[in-house]
């Protein structure tokens, strides 16, 4: 009883990473490692590949005996986000908004697991998230602002203070790598535990 009692005190939260750039190496996915560096000891965890959700279609949606190959991969995304604590996006900033990818992952994740019934529950409906990008001179800013927009209207619960935004410098866009000021990464870790209290609330 001992035992049972001392391994459920010592699960971990999961939380999800998501990625809004598709490139092996981007900046984004290299400041999320940075982040799981901060957070490893305290939680599980993962990064979701959406790469192979096909684009939003309702059409896809309908009921049949056999899921298709793009049906399987909607679905095992949003397994994927449920069984998450948490989630956290790293996203660049295209134009002034988040990248299509990423608003074509949540037009997914926004529709009723069953559609039978669109008064049946989301994969993300209440699920606690926040934000961080690097880019631009921006520092991600107005791409935050409006997925944060995004987020909230899709139910979720978003933690949008602090999120750590990066002005990538000259160097960086030349070597396709970078490193993070003392400055920036006491940002990071700041977010990083106050999204720990935020997922205990």
């Amino acid at each position: 009883m001992l035992n049972l009692f001392h391994n459920k005190l010592t699960i971990m939260k999961h939380i999800l990473f998501i990625i809004g750039s598709l490139r092996k190496n981007s900046f984004n996915r290299q400041l999320a490692s940075i982040a799981e560096d901060l957070l490893k000891d305290r939680f599980n965890i993962s990064y979701l590949d959406f790469s192979d959700i096909p684009y939003m279609n309702q059409d896809l949606e309908s009921q049949q005996e056999h899921m298709t190959t793009s049906q399987q991969a909607v679905f095992r995304v949003r397994q994927e986000v449920l069984k998450a604590d948490g989630i956290w996006i790293f996203t660049p900033e295209y134009n002034q908004s988040y990248p299509g990818l990423l608003k074509n992952l949540f037009d997914w994740l926004s529709r009723p697991m069953d559609v039978t019934n669109f008064a049946n529950p989301t994969a993300v409906q209440g699920k606690k998230v926040t934000a961080s990008g690097a880019g631009g001179k921006n520092k991600t800013t107005y791409c935050r602002a409006k997925l944060n927009d995004l987020l909230e209207y899709i139910k979720m619960d978003v933690m949008k203070e602090p999120q750590t935004g990066i002005a990538l410098g000259m160097e960086a866009w030349v070597k396709g790598e970078f490193k993070l000021s003392e400055e920036q990464l006491k940002e990071l870790k700041i977010q990083a535990e106050k999204f720990k209290e935020f997922l205990e609330k």
